[in-house]
């Protein structure tokens, strides 16, 4: 495990990759990056310029005319090749992870193996994206359905999961035979960046990949807008999200949208109260709880109400809060101030109406965005941080009497990525799994993303998947052939 001084020594100079250049400086505006553990400055990055913008455009045509080109077989090489280095560098790579982020040390790695693992399937699965042939209605004639790279994608990542997110959309998009422009998180830019180096170190041709970080509004709109670019794909906010996805769609360019959630948790009264609230816990504070598929509403059969809450209560005061370079951590701070003042927003919220603060709901008066992990209690539906996602180590907690019940508060909302049951019952589980609505139902557990299956929400919450098979369908174009 390294020392938080010796990470800070290796922080990297931060720049733009434009079509495997790495650009610093040269007048740009430069902004600060802050450390979210002690609130202090860890670099400054340069904001992308109009030129930039058009160099990464014009860079990004060229790469894909030869990327595009390329066998399968030598595209999974390269991609393979990643994966192998991101696993040799994993200390360098989790160490930004935890300065940017403030992630714990042993939560960056599994943050460095997960991102590894998306390049490494995509190696493969970019060599199993496989047309079809539909027999013919002519004798000696031949229908033939052919998948093709989409084109040049717009990219747009989140800063909570910094190798993971632009991880799963590069190698996804590069697996299809896709150059992809990824617009980088001001506040984890290096992460990004990082990978960025890797790809070309590992072969990448230039042009197939460009990194910019910057004003989010003027690289959106730029992207977008480009005739070149025929695919968006975008982590964040429904609200952002609604409006890239119309941008796009208004252009006739594919809208590839993993948005908001809300995740419901139904806990049926079958189940071991202590063992369920202990993993829920693990789950739902994991990266300070902001995470777009965190279990956050509980839903707790009403028999079992009051233990869980209990030992769910009991499992959050539990969790050390510090620096994640430090052994005994367990849950670093938010990424920032901003994010400490939503969450104070919820705890207000809760306490004007009556709700119960059974652990947490204060921050931690200390240097850094630290933020108790909370439980609410009692959380009606009238109250923000049942109807709000808080993206952050917030937990509510409600009891229903019935199973229809309790599919109808997980299904009030306009959110449908991530869901989970826990029961014992076989029945309970496969109801569950037909009648909540969500992109991802997880029973009797809590891990939903994973580098062959397909994440992305129904609803407010999404259009399309990444991951998976589907990861690699989201990039491309099916053609028809017919041949007499």
């Amino acid at each position: 495990m390294q020392t938080r001084s010796d990470a800070l020594s290796h922080y990297p100079q931060i720049g733009q990759l434009i079509g495997g250049a790495y650009e610093i400086g040269g007048g740009r505006a430069m902004h600060d990056i802050t450390d979210p553990t002690t609130g202090r400055i860890l670099g400054q990055y340069p904001a992308a310029t109009e030129d930039d913008i058009a160099h990464a455009l014009s860079a990004a045509e060229r790469g894909f005319a030869v990327w595009r080109k390329r066998s399968a077989f030598d595209r999974g090489r390269v991609l393979r090749k990643v994966a192998d280095t991101m696993r040799e560098r994993a200390h360098e790579l989790a160490r930004l992870v935890t300065l940017e982020l403030g992630k714990p040390w042993r939560e960056a790695l599994a943050e460095v193996e997960q991102a590894a693992g998306m390049w490494e399937w995509y190696a493969e699965e970019g060599r199993r994206a496989y047309g079809r042939i539909i027999p013919p209605r002519e004798a000696h004639a031949r229908q033939l359905v052919i998948p093709e790279p989409i084109g040049v994608v717009a990219a747009f990542g989140s800063w909570n999961a910094p190798l993971i997110t632009p991880s799963r959309k590069m190698a996804g998009a590069l697996g299809a035979g896709c150059a992809i422009i990824m617009k980088a998180s001001e506040e984890v830019p290096a992460c990004a960046l990082a990978l960025g180096r890797i790809a070309y170190e590992c072969g990448l041709p230039e042009g197939a990949l460009s990194i910019l970080i910057g004003d989010p509004v003027l690289i959106s709109e730029r992207l977008i807008d480009a005739p070149c670019v025929r695919g968006v794909t975008f982590t964040g906010s429904t609200q952002i999200g609604k409006q890239l996805a119309a941008r796009a769609v208004s252009q006739m360019k594919r809208p590839i949208m993993e948005l908001g959630g809300h995740a419901p948790v139904l806990i049926f009264d079958d189940v071991d109260v202590e063992a369920v609230a202990k993993t829920a816990a693990g789950a739902k504070f994991r990266n300070s709880g902001q995470i777009c598929i965190a279990p956050t509403r509980f839903f707790i059969q009403r028999k079992i109400y009051g233990a869980f809450n209990e030992a769910l209560a009991k499992a959050a005061d539990a969790l050390v809060l510090g620096c994640g370079f430090e052994e005994r951590t367990t849950m670093g701070p938010l990424v920032s101030p901003r994010r400490v003042k939503a969450m104070q927003n919820f705890v207000a919220d809760a306490r004007q109406q009556g709700l119960g603060i059974a652990a947490g709901g204060d921050a931690l008066q200390r240097e850094g965005a630290f933020f108790a992990p909370t439980v609410i209690t009692n959380a009606h539906s009238k109250s923000m941080v049942a109807n709000v996602e808080p993206f952050g180590p917030i937990a509510a907690t409600a009891s229903f009497d019935s199973y229809e019940e309790a599919i109808a508060l997980a299904n009030r909302l306009p959110f449908a990525l991530a869901a989970y049951v826990q029961s014992n019952d076989v029945r309970t589980i496969n109801r569950a799994i037909d009648d909540v609505e969500a992109g991802s139902v997880i029973c009797n557990g809590w891990r939903v993303s994973l580098p062959e299956t397909p994440f992305g929400g129904h609803k407010d919450s999404g259009l399309f998947a990444e991951g998976g098979i589907e990861g690699i369908q989201a990039f491309q174009n099916v053609k028809y052939a017919y041949v007499a």
